[in-house]
């Protein structure tokens, strides 16, 4: 049986933030790396999710890697897909969240779709169409100064509305609250005003299990994570799959793990300063790393050292002031660069020396080192914290990963993923 369901993730740690929630949800899920994969019948698999890093890239790229995505799930055979954005609606100020689900639409030959980034799990909710993270509007949240994709507007209507070319309605939390048939009608009157993107309302859980039953026989759907945890309920009974998994296996890597930590958010940084003395630590000079003075082999003489006895972490987080002294010295797109270049060399060099464990903290920085290692399968294990599951490839010598995004998990995130494991 082809999958039911076929996701496209514009990065890399929410691709796996949704493919741990469906995974919890019940459904078997397979985690896919860039967009043009060949389904393998040897596993029994309900969802598939695609992970590309198409965030803050060029619109007109994102559109042409998205739809190509798109043609190795129709080639699966999947009969539903879902478009996976950030839970904060975050991409670059043309796009590409709505471009890409405009240009889904087409190839689908669906005439609206419902955006949902909610996710009260993590403190992101919608009301009135205004995005809040942890009760705070998403302008004031910190999102405002994200080094690539500052958010400084929270009405997503406005947000939407700048990146498309059709109009932009709300379904309210009056009609979410009322459950699947007063959000269809909701959906009907938005498209009399013809406004086939619609934003919609969710303050909880509850909101987000009556959207996933109004949308189980829509072709496509976007949202963040909170709403694909509540798919596999509402696939079961609407008949659409004939029953839900158990509890997914750990992965079996053993050995001492390597950390890289590329985010600057908060929780990062907290997570940083609660790494235990007692394990190697080393924080890369940015300035240094840009200039070219600060040599790779060092680096990973330094790892290999600790890695013999201890978990290492190698830290590249810095305060938003720090980065933003070093942005105007040398420019965004070069100190990511650089930053992404290096953790990316480093998990490849020592991934070929047989380390069996990584963690990533950081969207952008976990796509380089994702690029980097040439892995492309996974299946999902359990979820570490919301949002991050480890994983465990399906092809070649066996690894565990998680890809952290940058604000999720608490302090001790870090020591709680690894007692995890063997």
């Amino acid at each position: 049986m082809p999958p039911l369901l076929g996701c496209i993730a514009d990065d890399v740690t929410g691709a796996s933030d949704l493919a741990s929630a469906l995974t919890i949800g019940g459904m078997r899920t397979q985690l896919w790396f860039g967009g043009n994969h060949k389904f393998d019948q040897e596993y029994a698999v309900d969802a598939v999710v695609i992970a590309l890093k198409t965030r803050s890239i060029p619109k007109v790229e994102a559109i042409a890697q998205s739809l190509e995505a798109l043609r190795s799930l129709q080639t699966v055979g999947v009969q539903r897909v879902l478009f996976k954005y950030c839970s904060t609606f975050d991409s670059t100020e043309e796009g590409n969240i709505g471009p890409v689900a405009e240009a889904l639409m087409q190839a689908l030959s669906t005439s609206y779709t419902l955006f949902c980034p909610a996710t009260p799990e993590n403190g992101r909710t919608v009301y009135c169409g205004h995005l809040f993270v942890h009760g705070v509007p998403l302008n004031r949240s910190g999102m405002q100064d994200h080094p690539l994709n500052p958010m400084k507007e929270s009405d997503l209507a406005l947000v939407l509305q700048h990146q498309s070319k059709h109009g932009v309605g709300l379904i309210p939390h009056e009609a979410v609250a009322r459950g699947p048939e007063a959000i269809a009608a909701a959906v009907e009157r938005n498209l009399i005003q013809h406004k086939p993107l619609m934003v919609v309302d969710a303050i909880d859980d509850a909101d987000l299990q009556g959207i996933a039953q109004a949308v189980v026989d829509l072709p496509l759907v976007t949202s963040g994570s909170g709403l694909g945890s509540k798919l596999p309920v509402a696939y079961l009974t609407a008949g659409k799959l004939a029953a839900l998994q158990s509890e997914a296996a750990s992965p079996s890597a053993t050995g001492n793990a390597l950390i890289l930590a590329g985010s600057c958010s908060e929780a990062t940084r907290k997570q940083v300063k609660a790494w235990p003395r007692e394990w190697p630590s080393l924080r890369l000079d940015i300035g240094a790393l840009v200039r070219g003075d600060l040599a790779l082999s060092n680096i990973l003489d330094w790892a290999r050292t600790g890695l013999k006895t201890s978990h290492v972490l190698i830290v590249s987080s810095s305060t938003p002031e720090e980065v933003a002294s070093i942005q105007s010295q040398v420019g965004a797109q070069k100190t990511s660069a650089a930053i992404e270049e290096t953790f990316g060399c480093i998990a490849r060099v020592l991934i070929a020396e047989g380390i069996q464990k990584l963690i990533v903290a950081g969207g952008e920085t976990a796509g380089a080192v994702v690029r980097a290692i040439g892995r492309t399968r996974f299946r999902i294990g359990p979820a570490i914290a919301p949002g991050v599951p480890w994983m465990e490839t399906l092809d070649e010598s066996k690894l565990a990963i998680a890809l952290k995004s940058g604000n999720f998990g608490d302090n001790h995130f870090f020591r709680a993923a690894l007692e995890m494991l063997p």
